[in-house]
């Protein structure tokens, strides 16, 4: 038995869920004494998303509501369209910021809401240091998708085309003050969007567990989400209207996102962010895409933390102790999923060094249980390119 070393806990998000839950938008923006919205969606998400498109119209009938729309483009968010979403907030006088959609949409509405605070660009916002304050906007965020779980966490992923990365800040003070995670509005994702970020969202729960910050509320939380994420995402990914199943994975992934916030996320993100820096495919693409590889260096490290995931997974137990059985669940589930391999990304073996000084770069690998050295994240980046094509062990 070991002592447990102090730690702390605070996750002041207000979660309502459950299916039909978004119809209660209108009475929160009340409940926080608001009356202007500065709502931000995903650019036409009315044309492929029905239970969205029904919110929508009922906030706009809302008596005694201003609301003020800003189409976020596809894609992840770049620095561009934070700065574009700030002064567009900054211009509305809006009082509550709503942010509807995937974890890009709700993670553009939390640097801009920072940067209109602040009065600066998010480029301004990097080079002049960290800077946090307690936010004067309330953001309400409604989850369309069930994988980074950023309606519950305090992080922000922004992309930098012109340099080829991703800048990644977090804080306590970026949280939404109110998340609404209604599995309905998750139906309409198409399976491959279902795969990629579910996969994020497990990844999460397994990260939160392996890094060297995690807690027990965290491990808690994050078996919890595992157990209920592992039969779940193949189940959604092959039936998106499996009620269960979408329920499950959104409930899984907002607890992930919790667990994230508790501990972190690990050298999964790093390399993954690597990837996506650098091709600019979709963040839980990338998470899979290294996923089997990343935890093959850690079960060198913490296989007594991957058996418990295994358990978590409902992986048979056959007495290797090894950690090896997590990793077969995971690579049992990308073949369920058909997940690309990397090397479909037009990447190859000379790119991988310049993606691991990019991975190494990042702060997530600082979280392994480990310091990563350059040669294993190379060899990782080489095991994920000699895949070519996915198969349950």
């Amino acid at each position: 038995m070991q002592t447990i070393p102090p730690f702390n806990n605070h996750l002041p998000v207000k979660i309502r869920f459950g299916e039909g839950v978004a119809d209660q938008l209108p009475a929160v923006v009340a409940e926080l004494g608001s009356s202007t919205i500065f709502l931000m969606v995903d650019e036409g998400i009315e044309q492929h998303n029905p239970a969205v498109a029904t919110l929508l119209a009922e906030l706009a009938g809302s008596e005694g509501l201003s609301v003020t729309r800003f189409d976020k483009p596809a894609a992840e968010p770049t620095i561009d369209m934070v700065d574009e979403a700030t002064r567009a907030l900054v211009d509305s006088g809006a009082e509550v910021l709503v942010a509807i959609g995937g974890g890009s949409v709700i993670d553009t509405a939390k640097a801009a809401r920072l940067c209109a605070q602040l009065g600066v660009g998010f480029a301004e916002f990097l080079a002049q240091g960290p800077t946090y304050p307690a936010p004067k906007i309330a953001l309400i965020a409604v989850p369309t998708s069930a994988g980074t779980g950023s309606e519950v966490s305090g992080g922000s992923v922004v992309s930098d085309p012109a340099a080829g990365r991703k800048a990644g800040i977090a804080n306590a003070n970026l949280r939404a003050q109110v998340a609404l995670v209604d599995p309905l509005l998750t139906h309409s994702m198409p399976p491959s969007m279902t795969a990629n970020t579910g996969i994020d969202a497990l990844a999460q729960a397994i990260a939160g567990m392996v890094a060297k910050v995690h807690t027990p509320i965290g491990d808690g939380i994050a078996l919890e989400a595992i157990r209920m994420m592992t039969p779940a995402l193949t189940a959604a990914y092959r039936d998106g209207t499996d009620a269960a199943a979408r329920a499950a994975m959104s409930c899984g992934s907002m607890m992930a996102g919790l667990t994230m916030n508790i501990s972190d996320c690990t050298a999964e993100h790093s390399l993954g962010q690597a990837i996506g820096g650098i091709t600019h495919v979709p963040h839980g693409l990338t998470i899979g895409l290294v996923l089997v590889e990343t935890l093959t260096r850690e079960s060198n490290h913490v296989p007594e933390t991957l058996e418990r995931v295994a358990d978590a997974m409902g992986e048979p137990d056959d007495g290797s102790r090894d950690g090896s059985r997590a990793i077969r669940a995971v690579r049992r589930i990308l073949a369920e999923l058909d997940f690309p391999v990397l090397s479909s990304l037009g990447i190859t073996e000379a790119d991988v060094d310049h993606l691991a000084d990019l991975a190494l770069d990042d702060f997530f690998i600082t979280m392994a249980p480990v310091p990563w050295t350059k040669d294993e994240v190379v060899e990782a980046f080489s095991a994920a390119l000699a895949v070519g094509e996915r198969r349950a062990a």
